[in-house]
Order: C-alpha cells, then sequence, then structure tokens
C-alpha cells in the first residue's frame, strides 16, 4: 500500500526539514488509509464500532527531507493475529529508492461499543490484512531496533 503527500510549510522546523512530529503525522496518516483499505474506513468503524490503536511506535530518521518534498509511504504487515497487527512503514522521496524514515508499528482492534477493549478481528477484516503485503520481520531493515547506549566498560561516571 502507498500513501502519498507533500511536506507543507508548516511541518518544517527550524533547520529547514521535516520536523520530526509530522514524520508520525505522515505514518498516521497512512495507517489511516491502511484502515480502509481493510474494512476499518469512518462507515466500517461506525457500523462495526470496532477500531485500531496504535499500542507502540518506533521511528528511524534516516535522512533529512525538506519543504515541498513529494513523499510515500510503502507499507508491509511484518505480523498479525486475532486481535493486533504488526505493521512496517517506509517514507521515501518523491520516487527514490532508499528511505528517508522507517517506522514500525504494533496497532490493537478494539471494541469502541462502550468502554474500549481489544477485539478479535472479524473474519473479512482479518482476511483483509492477511491478504495486504508482508514482509519477514528479518527484511523490514529498520524493525526491531532498541534504543539505547552502549554500556560502559569502567564505572567512571558519565562526562
Amino acid at each position: 500500500m502507498i500513501y502519498r503527500d507533500t511536506v507543507k510549510p508548516e511541518w518544517v522546523d527550524y533547520n529547514g526539514h521535516l520536523r520530526d512530529a509530522f514524520y508520525m503525522l505522515i505514518y498516521s496518516l497512512t495507517t489511516d488509509a491502511f484502515m480502509d483499505r481493510i474494512g476499518l474506513d469512518e462507515a466500517g468503524r461506525s457500523a462495526r464500532q470496532r477500531t485500531l490503536y496504535t499500542l507502540e511506535a518506533h521511528i528511524s530518521y534516516l535522512r533529512e527531507i525538506k519543504e515541498g518534498a513529494a513523499v510515500r509511504v510503502e507499507t508491509s504487515v511484518i505480523a498479525h493475529d486475532k486481535k493486533r497487527v504488526h505493521l512496517y512503514l517506509e517514507m521515501f522521496e518523491g520516487d527514490a529508492h532508499e528511505p528517508v524514515s522507517a517506522c514500525e508499528q504494533m496497532m490493537m482492534h478494539i471494541d469502541s461499543s462502550g468502554a474500549p477493549k481489544s477485539a478479535s478481528f472479524d473474519e473479512d477484516i482479518a482476511a483483509r490484512i492477511a491478504a495486504e503485503p508482508s514482509v519477514a520481520a528479518k527484511d523490514a531493515r529498520y524493525a526491531g531496533r532498541v534504543i539505547g547506549l552502549p554500556a560502559r566498560a569502567s564505572s567512571a561516571a558519565p562526562a
């Protein structure tokens, strides 16, 4: 699946490139498009009283992108079960082949008819998720990364 947008002037920071928060906005709009594609568009969410919540998201900022740049986001499913879907998204500038950013998200299917609670996907939704483009976790170049500093060999206080 591909989502397309353009870096708007109000999304650019004091360094002249896309502000970090707006990478997530673009990824959020992409997950909206994913929801539409699997049958959880506005009408589907309303009729089913179901939605997706993002449980966790990790973004890798790989290269700056400037105002006015055309961006596209390609989405793949790394894994899914009866209630969750693990998405992998890569953002590209124009028709470039190397990503400017990558994101992985864990999303939970939610019954929104009352107090929000997790719910199994309806069969048709689960089938659409299974039919989406997929990628093996080992092939999702920037997925599964851990944030942290390497352990210091000495016990000296940080500088």
